[in-house]
């Protein structure tokens, strides 16, 4: 099957329901949504782009991402989703690793990617070849696809410093949406999806749900999250739902109490993507009501692993609320859950270990990758490099994370990645980059740098070496001039060191 296939139903059945919206204003029902995508599919075939081929989307929250995503999906081709803050020389990498011959972008991201070197066909969405799409008849009906054929190409970033393509089918996709139906949420026509987190990551792929329901997709004006723009547009449409990083929560619970925002039209709000603590979701329950839910899920199960509800999310009563509370929930539907020892082997309740996950949500594998597919499939077990514990109810509590990724406003950032950056200046020797515990995004990025000798750190050249390499929003924060780094008898930097001396 093709997830296409859900936006063909709805638009033969409720063509006239409203679909697409920039900020207040309707951009296509859904006639017109299904009809813009096709003739993209149309036009994609006619370029010479067939089923199972790779199709990139380099573009900022637009109506016209939905039109190019499921276009690529009623061609039968793959979409490979990059995140928009990626700096051009990241994005042309991924582009290449996914053999990409075609990747559509929105104004000045176009000209990063041409900067940057990349040979697959850049598409502007403003542009003349854009343009000419709506001279394309549309395609009558969407692709054949089997259910386990590869729909989605999403990179992400392991330790080995270079982004991993996470194969995800179609087949997944539909779970996934299943599962929120039974596991986190209920949508109706009369919903709309609000889209203020990057739909590059799981918004992109939560909007299935709602065109399955013929809701309606919002896209903020800003092109990204604005508290007092999201407030003013929740208002407006009403019965909004959302994902938001634990980060987005609380400036929009801050930003509420400053300026008296009730949360009106706020329906549901879906956090996950980083540590959300106690005491701010607490706060942001006491005052917007019972509208929250979280989920956990990683790329490689995507928003798929455990949800709790929003009953759970706001209950008080329960003689262990809080602990339920700091946890991530119990399994979703689609898939099985354990704790697991160092050889995977399931331990009792109450003890901690690596984060275990089987079922249809879970990934075929890696892109091109079956050194890292090895290893993170095991036994038909995906190991999720998450430590917990497993409590007698099924509620799953995040301990620590065993990689040493940083979750910064909801977003991941690879210290390898940063440390390679750096590595490059030719002042620096060494470098190890670690997560420091930040009150507003969860975490911030640190660097721990040992200059050659006779060179003074100077910040704002490493800054400034950073920008050129690596996206703004994962440069370090600070920096510290080390005369070494802490090793082990291994030679393995011994970051916990480090992050001990940030305390």
């Amino acid at each position: 099957m093709n997830i296409a296939i859900y936006l063909d139903r709805i638009a033969q059945v409720h063509g006239e329901r409203p679909a697409l919206f920039l900020g207040r204003k309707m951009v296509a029902d859904y006639a017109g949504f299904r009809d813009r995508a096709a003739r993209v599919a149309t036009w994609l075939s006619a370029q010479g782009v067939g089923p199972g081929e790779r199709v990139a989307i380099f573009m900022k929250n637009l109506p016209d991402y939905l039109i190019v995503q499921y276009g690529i999906w009623m061609a039968g081709a793959v979409a490979v989703p990059i995140n928009a803050k990626l700096h051009g020389r990241e994005a042309a990498w991924i582009i290449d690793n996914a053999g990409a011959g075609m990747v559509f972008a929105s104004p000045g991201l176009s000209e990063a990617l041409a900067g940057a070197g990349v040979e697959a066909r850049i598409v502007d969405v403003t542009g003349p070849d854009y343009a000419g799409v709506a001279d394309c008849a549309p395609m009558a009906a969407a692709a054949e696809r089997r259910a386990g054929d590869l729909a989605w190409l999403f990179y992400t970033s392991g330790t080995t410093g270079r982004p991993k393509g996470v194969m995800i089918t179609h087949r997944m996709l539909r779970e996934m949406a299943l599962c929120y139906f039974v596991d986190v949420d209920q949508v109706s026509p009369e919903d709309s999806a609000l889209y203020a987190a990057p739909l590059s990551h799981g918004a992109g792929i939560y909007n299935i749900m709602h065109v399955m329901m013929s809701a309606r997709h919002v896209f903020p004006p800003s092109g990204g999250f604005d508290e007092a723009e999201i407030f003013d547009l929740a208002r407006h449409h009403g019965r909004v739902h959302m994902f938001a990083a634990p980060t987005m929560v609380k400036r929009m619970t801050q930003a509420a109490k400053v300026s008296g925002e009730t949360g009106e039209g706020l329906r549901t709000i879906v956090y996950g993507g980083g540590p959300m603590y106690l005491a701010d979701i607490v706060e942001a329950v006491d005052h917007f009501g019972e509208i929250f839910v979280q989920i956990y899920g990683q790329g490689e199960c995507p928003m798929a692993i455990s949800a709790l509800s929003r009953a759970e999310v706001s209950d008080r009563a329960h003689p262990r609320w809080r602990a339920r509370l700091a946890s991530v929930g119990r399994a979703q539907s689609a898939v099985e859950v354990r704790i697991g020892d160092a050889e995977g082997r399931s331990l009792p309740a109450g003890e901690a270990g690596e984060i275990m996950v089987r079922g249809d949500t879970v990934m075929p594998g890696y892109w091109r990758n079956a050194r890292a597919t090895a290893k993170t499939l095991v036994d038909g077990w995906l190991m999720t490099g998450d430590v917990g514990v497993m409590d007698a109810d099924g509620y799953v509590t995040l301990h620590d994370r065993s990689k040493d990724m940083i979750i910064s406003g909801g977003t991941n950032i690879y210290p390898r990645e940063v440390e390679e950056a750096l590595l490059t200046h030719p002042d620096v020797q060494e470098v190890s980059v670690v997560g420091r515990p930040h009150p507003e995004w969860g975490e911030d990025v640190v660097a721990f740098v040992v200059m050659r000798d006779g060179v003074a750190l100077d910040p704002g050249a490493l800054d400034a070496h950073c920008l050129d390499n690596i996206a703004r929003f994962k440069r370090p924060k600070d920096y510290f001039a080390v005369p070494d780094l802490p090793k082990n008898n291994y030679g393995k930097v011994l970051k916990t060191e480090l992050r001990d001396r940030l305390k």
